[in-house]
């Protein structure tokens, strides 16, 4: 088993799982609400679960795309997306509940493709292995 330094995509593949089970939770919620009572599990509904595992997602996310950003390929705008993302989805209601499904699903949107794009981006930049982001940027702008 490699360490998660040797294989960045890891931490990637993590947020992107982490993102979607969130929002498959948001986006299921519903319909699981009226089963609550029966199943005795009513704190799933409760607006602290949601952040809590949202708060995860863009944490795992954050070290995931920062670590790529420094490591690899120097880029920041997949964190910018992460971010956005994370914004979005901690103010789904902002719209009214009816358009809560729209923002949960752009906010998740932004959160899966700032993984992929980070992904891609380790890929591609194999060469750049334990730069820094300084380094790596001050070479590109040359």
């Amino acid at each position: 088993m490699t360490p998660i330094d040797d294989n960045p995509a890891k931490l990637d593949k993590l947020g992107i799982w982490v993102s979607g089970l969130c929002a498959l939770h948001c986006l299921a919620l519903p319909v699981l609400v009226p089963l609550l009572p029966l199943i005795g599990s009513s704190f799933f509904a409760q607006v602290w679960f949601e952040r809590t595992i949202l708060s995860f997602s863009i944490l795992v996310g954050a070290v995931a795309l920062i670590s790529g950003a420094t490591r690899y390929h120097g880029r920041l705008y997949p964190l910018v997306l992460l971010l956005t993302g994370g914004v979005i989805y901690w103010f789904k209601d902002i719209f009214g509940e009816s358009y809560e499904p729209f923002t949960i699903a752009l906010g998740a949107f932004l959160i899966v493709t700032g993984h992929w794009l980070n992904m891609r981006l380790c890929r591609q930049c194999k060469c750049c292995k334990n730069t820094v982001l300084s380094n790596h940027l001050s070479t590109e702008a040359k």
